[in-house]
């Protein structure tokens, strides 16, 4: 089976690539898991924090994001002697405020996850790249994205690192064309079940 190749033959990247990749999620708690991974990825590779993404899943709280936004001192303290995750304060200090934020979201559109795919009209985009040159950094939507949830507070969430978030979580299908999981993904994006009744973005596509 021919697949995206970005990955290469890394046991962790094959099976975030297969079974994760595009997919898309609209489950709150799975949206804070990316949103802290990628922050936290920022200047590394995306293989540094699959690594450690059970290590992330302990310290943070197995990602509850009620639980991580009462992180204190104390907690600043015990996650920068926390050799499981990447020891970095100002990326551990956004991680807590980042929840804060994202429940103040929950409570103005009901869940994040409304709020998210609001920025793609509720359905995700299908891209037809041939090549992984082709593959964006970032894109207007990443722009708009970020830029809101920088003015609500969030850190850590550049256009990029948004991107990056967009592609995890299904807002856009960036497989390759000729990738075995390309029209496996865009499947499921087509189904009406994929989101519910409705699609997040409150209407149907």
């Amino acid at each position: 089976m021919k697949s995206c190749g970005w990955g290469g033959k890394h046991a962790d990247y094959v099976a975030y690539h297969d079974l994760e990749w595009g997919v898309p999620v609209t489950d709150d708690r799975k949206l804070f898991e990316f949103l802290i991974l990628e922050g936290a990825q920022a200047g590394l590779s995306w293989l540094t924090i699959l690594r450690r993404r059970e290590g992330y899943r302990k310290a943070f709280a197995g990602f509850d994001p009620k639980k991580v936004a009462r992180f204190d001192e104390s907690d600043v303290a015990r996650l920068l002697a926390d050799t499981g995750i990447i020891r970095n304060r100002l990326k551990i200090r956004a991680a807590i405020r980042n929840a804060r934020v994202f429940l103040d979201i929950q409570k103005e559109f009901g869940s994040f996850s409304a709020y998210q795919w609001r920025f793609v009209g509720g359905r995700p985009i299908q891209n037809r790249w041939e090549r992984l040159s082709q593959l964006p950094a970032n894109s207007k939507i990443s722009d708009a994205f970020s830029a809101d949830l920088k003015s609500r507070g969030m850190g850590f969430v550049g256009s990029t690192v948004i991107y990056s978030h967009m592609q995890a979580v299904g807002m856009v299908n960036d497989h390759l064309v000729d990738c075995f999981r390309y029209q496996a993904v865009r499947r499921l994006a087509a189904r009406d079940d994929a989101f519910g009744e409705h699609p997040p973005g409150g209407r149907s596509a």
